[in-house]
């Protein structure tokens, strides 16, 4: 097979290096999992199994294996650990051999016991994808690269230089593979493998913004349904992670959906049932997503031209006690939902709200004035007080008619 989704060969080694590291040989595991630890064995293993080919040499390995330790006899420490690491490696059933050689200085991997690595198994797949002439091959070869691609390269130690340079190369090396999948997979229209590449993706490299793979497969199969729903529920996952506001390209999608969604034909009455609220006794605010927030603001700017109206954009940001950025996520995430609460029972129904990112909501309250707005403070503040632990809320507001440079700070 030409990815490692396939059947295993007899006596050989298999070594996973992205998502995780672990070695396994006719089917049962030498190292890795979750209860694995970490030891010069591992280190050794992972640098010489990737580097069979060009092999590694002694002062590169002692530097892998010691790092910045003191050791008496540096030479004697490495020869210790190989001839444990070669006993280790018999003892889990490998055949007999000399699994380490060395010649000149340089350490290999023996040629008598075959490796089926990951990381170079999606390295040819591609090279083998970008030398193919024919597109249908040239598309098997990308989709066969990138589910080869399971995660990073050694996420556990992206703190070691040759793994962190290695983990960038195929970082790079996968998103190129995908962009490419995506390019042939849109020219084909083949949508269904389009949208579960992207599900994949997004899957083993979350927060990448790979969803908009999936979005664009959805809106072009007129799947308008599910496409409103992937994205309500991408850009909450991206709140609550990272308070990441949806991508250009993302919007952009959510554009092409409202513009292409079809509906049948229906008389006035019955079309304004659909768009009005179901549930009218909702008292406070509209909640809403961050997308139909800017649209009712861009609407808000508009009526504003013909006058009469007082509005203002308020931002509340809640802090620690010193009125510092909270750092810890788990408290920060509970904090921003608390905020919510509280401001949604603070406003009017004729106000909006979203969340704008981690510890930060964006509030537009018409027909307000100023004055206003320190009344709206205080109810927040009250509403809020019941739950908050030595913790405080900024408050920033604009008139949507000033010059949004800079927001005016409420005391």
């Amino acid at each position: 097979m030409g990815s490692m989704r396939g059947k295993t060969k007899k006596n050989t080694l298999y070594v996973q290096m992205f998502g995780g590291f672990s070695l396994s040989y006719e089917g049962k595991l030498i190292t890795g999992g979750v209860k694995s630890r970490e030891s010069q064995f591992v280190y050794l293993m992972q640098i010489l199994l990737h580097e069979r080919v060009d092999g590694v040499s002694r002062d590169r390995l002692e530097a892998v294996l010691f790092e910045d330790r003191d050791i008496g006899d540096i030479h004697h420490a490495t020869r210790s650990v190989i001839y444990n690491a070669k006993k280790k490696l018999r003892n889990a059933g490998l055949p007999e051999a000399n699994y380490i050689v060395q010649k000149d200085g340089v350490y290999y991997w023996t040629d008598e016991v075959p490796v089926v690595e990951d990381a170079r198994e999606f390295e040819r797949l591609y090279l083998e994808a970008e030398e193919t002439q024919d597109l249908k091959g040239r598309l098997k070869r990308y989709l066969d690269a990138c589910y080869c691609y399971k995660g990073e390269f050694l996420p556990a130690h992206a703190g070691i230089l040759w793994v962190a340079q290695e983990a960038k190369k195929y970082r790079g090396m996968f998103c190129a593979c995908m962009d490419k999948a995506v390019w042939l997979l849109r020219a084909s229209e083949n949508y269904g493998e389009m949208e579960a590449l992207g599900l994949y993706a997004a899957k083993i490299s979350p927060m990448s913004d790979w969803e908009t793979v999936t979005m664009e497969a959805l809106v072009s199969m007129k799947r308008y349904a599910d496409a409103r729903k992937f994205y309500d529920d991408t850009v909450e996952l991206y709140f609550q992670e990272q308070g990441l506001r949806p991508s250009r390209q993302m919007m952009e999608l959510v554009h092409k959906l409202g513009t292409q969604l079809e509906h049948q034909r229906g008389a006035l009455n019955d079309i304004q049932k659909r768009l009005s609220e179901e549930n009218q006794e909702n008292a406070g605010g509209y909640l809403c997503s961050y997308p139909v927030f800017q649209g009712i603001y861009h609407m808000v700017e508009r009526m504003m031209g013909r006058g009469g109206q007082s509005v203002y954009l308020m931002l509340c940001m809640v802090m620690d006690g010193r009125g510092k950025l909270i750092e810890d996520e788990l408290v920060l995430e509970e904090l921003t939902e608390y905020l919510g609460e509280a401001i949604l029972t603070s406003v009017r129904r004729s106000d909006a709200l979203c969340r704008y990112g981690n510890g930060q909501y964006l509030v537009l309250l018409v027909n307000t004035v100023l004055e206003d707005c320190q009344i709206i403070q205080e109810r927040i503040n009250t509403h809020f007080a019941a739950r908050r632990r030595r913790t405080e809320i900024q408050y920033y507001i604009n008139s949507v008619i000033c010059s949004p440079d800079r927001g005016k700070k409420l005391s």
